[in-house]
C-alpha cells in the first residue's frame, strides 16, 4: 500500500538554516493535503550548572526564578515560531492552514520529538540534520540519529549544509 501522509511533525531548533527542512515539510503536506505539527524543544540544563548555580544562588530563589523565565523563554520561542512559519510561507499564505500547532517542549529533544510523535499520531517525522566536522557525511545530528534509531514511523532526515 502506498503510504498517505495526513499528519507531519516538524521538529526545529530554530537554526537559521532549519528552514530548508520546513519547506520540505510543507512541500510534502500540500501534496497529501496534510496537517504540519511544528514542535521545539528546550533542552534540559546539565545537573552540574544546576546546582553550581543552586549552590551560588540557595534553591528556592533558583527554583522561583527558573518557572517564570521558563514560561518567558517558552512564550519568546512560540512567537518566534510563528513568524517563522508566516515569513516561511508569505508567498503561500493559504499553507498557514496546514501548520496545525506550535508546540515549545521541554526536556531531552529525542525524548521529546518521539513522545511528540506518539502523542499526535504522526504519520511522518521531518527533520533537519547538521553534520558534524569531518565526519559530517558518515553520521547524522545526535538528535536526529536518535529518533531514526528509536521510532517505527517513517523520518524524513533533511541536511541542512553549513
Amino acid at each position: 500500500m502506498i503510504p498517505h501522509y495526513r499528519t507531519i511533525l516538524y521538529a526545529t531548533d530554530l537554526t537559521p538554516n532549519a528552514a530548508h527542512a520546513f519547506r520540505h515539510a510543507i512541500s510534502l503536506a500540500r501534496c497529501h493535503n496534510a496537517k504540519v505539527y511544528i514542535v521545539h524543544i528546550l533542552p534540559e540544563v546539565d545537573a552540574a550548572v544546576v546546582n553550581y548555580v543552586a549552590t551560588v544562588m540557595g534553591e528556592d530563589k533558583l527554583a522561583g526564578m527558573e518557572i517564570s523565565r521558563l514560561d518567558e523563554v517558552t512564550g519568546q520561542i512560540h512567537r518566534r515560531l510563528l513568524s517563522f512559519a508566516q515569513s516561511e510561507l508569505t508567498d503561500h499564505p493559504e499553507d498557514l492552514e496546514r501548520v496545525a500547532s506550535v508546540e515549545v517542549l521541554h526536556g531531552h529533544p529525542s525524548a521529546e520529538i518521539l513522545d511528540a510523535a506518539d502523542r499526535l499520531d504522526v504519520d511522518l517525522v521531518v527533520l533537519g540534520s547538521h553534520g558534524k566536522g569531518k565526519l559530517k557525511y558518515a553520521f547524522l545530528g545526535s538528535v536526529a540519529e536518535k529518533v531514526l534509531r528509536k521510532t517505527l514511523r517513517p523520518v524524513m532526515i533533511v541536511p541542512l549544509g553549513d
